[in-house]
């Protein structure tokens, strides 16, 4: 039952990656139509963000008086709500306006969902079905990449903005008719109000900082990568399908890649060699001829422990406080998301050369593995306390 509750929160989650990316793939054609510079088509990138800033820990609380299943659901509803106005605007402020709705949206659909598999999960194969889950984020945005693009090119920027909606909406619908909460677990409402303990804050904002950072520098690839390598030479379109590789790669690598961290653990080694590996491919985007094989890289290792960094999050905070936990840990996550790809863009405006906002993805990278042994440092701290406490 869980794994068939997994493919049906896999799939609804696509639309998610297919919302965000819609502006990345029509960021060069909403420049030509309203006069917009990189760092405001940066600004519009992180807008999708934005609202986790306030929405998070609300949206943790909600969880006391709602079922996941309807919090999910309604976020994929304003998920399409803000594709349809973005898809109708008339000008920059409508189409800010389309993003932080769909940002809302991206919020609850993105905590719920996060929380209902590590429901359906705990203590069991949890790094490998978040790594399913996370990976129907890049499926959707592999989609958007050379499906948007193609989409823009035959019938304006507008079509992927509708295409994206009317898939959101398809998933709501599927969301609120099938999904089903385990048996085992706690009604909404029920018990008291408790706030996080001291070491589960810290835990959870290493958690939030480690997948946060990861994140930003995989949106920095996503919507700067094809700047690269049409400065080499190539068409957007050839750009865009160069780029998404990694994107589509990630999906097999990262259910892999959680196999192995549940059966021989190693967390840390696994992410300082996949860390490694990112921050190899984004330096190899400025090497003429290379922009495949950084692609490749990217995907088969740079993106493949994103369920292991994700499963933090499920790790960090008993499951009576676990809604709660999730608002702090995409608090922290949207904090950094919503600045990260303004400040590319802005490097991009100050230099000119698209090298330097890569270079500023592979430090995000970067940070990703001190975050996460700072996180097995303090898990380990803990441990006595909580043998006290259970005895």
């Amino acid at each position: 039952m869980r794994w068939r509750i997994l493919g049906l929160l896999f799939a609804a989650r696509v639309g998610l990656g297919l919302q965000f990316q819609t502006m990345g793939a029509v960021g060069g054609k909403l420049s030509d139509a309203f006069g917009l510079d990189n760092a405001q088509i940066g600004l519009m990138i992180g807008l999708f963000m934005a609202p986790g800033l306030f929405l998070a820990l609300p949206a943790g609380f909600s969880g006391r008086f709602a079922s996941d299943r309807t919090l999910a659901g309604l976020g994929l509803l304003f998920l399409a709500l803000g594709g349809a106005v973005t898809a109708l605007a008339a000008g920059p402020g409508a189409i800010g306006l389309g993003r932080v709705l769909a940002g809302a949206g991206f919020l609850f659909a993105t905590l719920y969902f996060t929380k209902m598999v590590a429901d359906w999960f705990e203590g069991c194969e949890i790094a490998t079905a978040m790594s399913i889950l996370v990976m129907s984020w890049p499926f959707g945005i592999a989609m958007g990449q050379v499906g948007h693009t193609w989409l823009a090119g035959l019938f304006g920027w507008r079509a992927p903005f509708a295409v994206a909606s009317v898939y959101c909406l398809l998933a709501a619908l599927t969301v609120f008719t099938l999904y089903r909460a385990p048996h085992d677990l706690r009604a909404p409402g029920a018990g008291r109000i408790r706030g996080l303990l001291p070491r589960e804050w810290g835990l959870i904002l290493c958690a939030g900082f480690a997948w946060g950072v990861f994140n930003a520098g995989y949106v920095v690839y996503l919507s700067f990568g094809p700047a690269m390598l049409e400065a080499q030479g190539m068409t957007l379109l050839a750009a865009a399908s160069v780029i998404s590789v990694g994107s589509w790669l990630m999906i097999v690598s990262g259910a892999i890649c959680g196999q192995i961290a549940d059966r021989f653990g190693h967390r840390e080694v696994i992410l300082a060699v996949c860390m490694s590996g990112a921050v190899l491919s984004l330096m190899l985007l400025s090497v003429p001829g290379a922009g495949l094989a950084a692609s490749l890289i990217f995907g088969l290792v740079g993106m493949a422990p994103a369920g292991v960094i994700i499963a933090l999050a499920g790790q960090a905070v008993a499951p009576d406080r676990r809604a709660l936990g999730m608002g702090v840990f995409f608090t922290v996550y949207y904090a950094i998301m919503a600045a990260s790809p303004p400040m590319a863009g802005w490097i991009l405006d100050r230099t000119g050369a698209p090298d330097d906002a890569i270079l500023f993805g592979a430090m995000l990278f970067a940070l990703v593995v001190p975050a996460a042994v700072l996180f097995r440092v303090l898990k380990t701290r803990a441990r006595p306390h909580i043998l006290q406490e259970n005895a």
